[in-house]
């Protein structure tokens, strides 16, 4: 077994270290300065490398907390990965509840995963990637705002601070007691994305009792760190019985599902 130091010696060779002591030795900056750049350099060149899946797209945005009133020149920027196609959810969605209602779920869809990234999209950036005018984003936000949505883009954001995205208000109503498919009336999202934010909220919530860390979690799950911390602030306001109860069903159907999986690993 390797002992501490070698452990070290080995983690010295990696690429990140040799960059980091670049920085340091000539052009000394300080560790933590090194350290920021590795992370902002390591974030703008896995962006450029990172496989696409069908649907996707990569689109540069303002970064989140960046202030107004400034050129776009030098406003902060961060680079995300936008699912503008779904795929098969999508045509579920288009075929039962219509184009309008399949663009306004794009829409939330877009600026949540604005927002897992860093960053925060105008209304012009949404009509550009979803082929559509600005009037018409216009008119789908007073609909959905209308329902109750909460839409994160960057006037909003700006305006009154950061909102639940659609799916936290999901997980919030699914644990006030509505079934998936009153969800998915109420909500337009097809049964599948439910179930799905349903199971990550309930990874999240398992693995925080367990100890981990919000970015160790972000990590595990493959999913945005603002994200995992909106679920757990959920966790913690939906403290009723009812609540937890029907939480500790789907935790107990989650371990039920992991336990011949555990014991197919030893």
């Amino acid at each position: 077994m390797q002992n501490e130091h070698e452990l070290e010696r080995l983690q010295a060779k990696t690429p990140q270290q040799r960059f980091l002591g670049v920085l340091e030795r000539e052009f000394h900056y300080a560790p933590k300065v090194a350290e920021a750049i590795l992370e902002e350099a390591e974030s703008c060149l896995a962006g450029g490398t990172e496989k696409l899946r069908p649907g996707q797209v990569r689109v540069v945005l303002v970064r989140q907390g960046s202030g107004g009133g400034q050129p776009l020149s030098q406003t902060p920027t961060v680079e995300v990965t936008w699912t503008v196609d779904a795929g098969a959810e999508d045509r579920q969605i288009q075929a039962k509840h219509g184009q309008q209602a399949l663009r306004q779920i794009r829409l939330q869809r877009l600026l949540d995963e604005a927002v897992e990234q860093g960053a925060v999209a105008t209304q012009e950036d949404l009509a550009q990637v979803l082929h559509t005018s600005v009037r018409t984003i216009k008119r789908d936000f007073v609909d959905l705002q209308k329902q109750g949505a909460s839409l994160p883009s960057r006037g909003n954001l700006q305006g009154i601070g950061r909102g639940q995205t659609h799916k936290a208000q999901i997980i919030g109503r699914w644990l006030q007691g509505e079934t998936y498919d009153q969800l998915a009336l109420h909500t337009h999202h097809c049964p599948a994305s439910i179930q799905r934010y349903i199971k990550a909220f309930v990874q999240v919530v398992e693995l925080h009792r367990q100890g981990f860390a919000d970015s160790q979690i972000a990590l595990l799950l493959q999913i945005g760190l603002p994200l995992v911390r909106e679920y757990l602030a959920i966790y913690q306001q939906q403290a009723s019985p009812a609540c937890r109860e029907r939480l500790e069903n789907q935790l107990q159907r989650l371990n039920r599902a992991s336990a011949p999986e555990k014991r197919g690993q030893k």
